[in-house]
């Protein structure tokens, strides 16, 4: 008998007749003899619907009140589900987060997971019932219900996974798993059968939207096993594990672009010490994540200082500038939203050389100019002109034969615990 985690997305669970066809699936694999954890998502559409109905009433929202709002979504499907199971001749049971308990830091609508209880799952599971538990909230220690933001089911599942030490945690979505690219780019990007965590966390934190980088992070710190698979067919699908020797065979394993992003420059800025703290103080304070960084010293002892947040705080970031710009005697700051940074990960390049400079080749033979660069140990990341993302994304996947299928052969292939 294995303890499974699964996780349906909102595109699984979009309608009563697929939240009925989700129910059937896990009580074949609960038939089999496993203890079954079902994580579910709100019905696509309803999360941005809730949204709605909050701003026209008010103009910003009160977080409180937004996690209270948003947590609604998954209250009705686990619901429905466990209604659907106990119609198919099985026994579940519905449990909020707080129910649980998921107990979360007090920031709303982006809160990180404490610790998970799990007494009151394994007392259900010990009664022979399939547990459906709702993603993407929790609970602070006040009382008050809280959600994890975008992508915070894959990160319920994970927690709970790894605090019932489960034998995996299988993430259904409407894909068959992870691509060396974005299939309705490239279309000889290819299903990859297994990516090591550093791997999945590059992808995830340079776009891929297939995983939420915090459960990745989770499983990799808790070795969870994950699964990656479509809910619509039943083809195994990417298993994100521990690196294996094997791996570093293969130099690049996905490329993925982001095209969320703005450069900001701030022009003959004074080359003195605490002149950065002052720029990026205020702008963290604010709460606006920035990414990739250059510094391009010049004569006189001045500089220029550009760097890439999230398109949606570009204007914030721009009026925390105007101010910045006086304070530190800097000339102007200017911006560029069309850019994407598109990147190439694979654990592969920690030993092999040539990797980036291969990479610059090929967008230079493209035509692609290249206006800023950041590297780690297993990614390379270029900003470049968004009209030319598709030609970059095409042009790499092949100069790295990711439509081949050269994976490392696996001596022990492991099967889904579902299955």
């Amino acid at each position: 008998m294995a303890l499974i985690v699964q996780k349906f997305g909102g595109t699984s669970v979009g309608s009563t007749d697929k939240i009925k066809a989700v129910a059937k699936r896990v009580l074949e694999c609960k038939n089999k003899g496993n203890d079954m954890v079902v994580v579910l998502s709100a019905m696509s559409g309803e999360t941005d619907k809730l949204t709605g109905y909050a701003r026209e009433i008010q103009s910003i929202p009160s977080l409180r009140e937004m996690d209270m709002l948003l947590s609604t979504g998954e209250q009705v499907t686990i619901s429905l589900f466990a209604m659907a199971v106990k119609e198919a001749g099985g026994d579940a049971v519905s449990l909020l987060g707080d129910q649980v308990a998921i107990h979360t830091d007090s920031s709303h609508t982006k809160a990180r997971i404490k610790k998970v209880d799990t007494d009151l799952v394994r007392k259900h599971l010990a009664e022979g019932k399939i547990v459906t538990v709702a993603g993407f909230q929790g609970v602070t220690d006040e009382g008050d219900i809280t959600t994890l933001g975008r992508g915070g089911s894959d990160t319920t599942a994970v927690a709970l996974a790894a605090a019932l030490e489960a034998d995996a945690c299988e993430i259904f979505t409407d894909v068959e798993g992870v691509y060396t690219t974005d299939p309705n780019i490239c279309k000889t990007a290819r299903k990859i059968n297994r990516i090591t965590y550093d791997e999945m966390l590059e992808l995830a934190s340079l776009g891929a939207k297939v995983l939420d980088i915090r459960s990745v992070g989770l499983a990799k710190r808790y070795k969870v096993p994950l699964h990656v698979r479509s809910t619509f067919t039943e083809n195994e699908g990417t298993w994100v594990v521990e690196e294996e020797k094997k791996m570093e065979s293969m130099l690049v394993s996905g490329i993925t672009y982001n095209k969320n992003e703005a450069r900001i420059t701030i022009t003959n800025v004074p080359d003195q010490p605490g002149v950065a703290a002052k720029i990026f103080l205020p702008i963290s304070d604010a709460g606006i994540i920035v990414d990739m960084i250059i510094q391009n010293t010049k004569a006189g002892d001045m500089t220029d200082m550009t760097f890439t947040v999230v398109r949606s705080d570009y204007d914030r970031a721009m009026k925390l500038l105007e101010k910045i710009i006086q304070d530190i005697e800097a000339e102007s700051v200017s911006c560029a939203k069309e850019i994407t940074k598109i990147s190439i990960v694979g654990v592969g390049m920690r030993n092999h050389s040539g990797i980036a400079s291969t990479m610059f080749h090929i967008l230079a033979k493209e035509g692609i100019n290249i206006t800023m660069i950041s590297t780690s140990e297993i990614k390379v990341s270029c900003i470049i002109e968004e009209k030319y993302t598709e030609l970059a994304v095409r042009s790499l996947h092949e100069a790295f034969a990711l439509d081949k299928n050269n994976e490392p052969v696996e001596e022990e292939n492991p099967e889904p615990v579902s299955e």
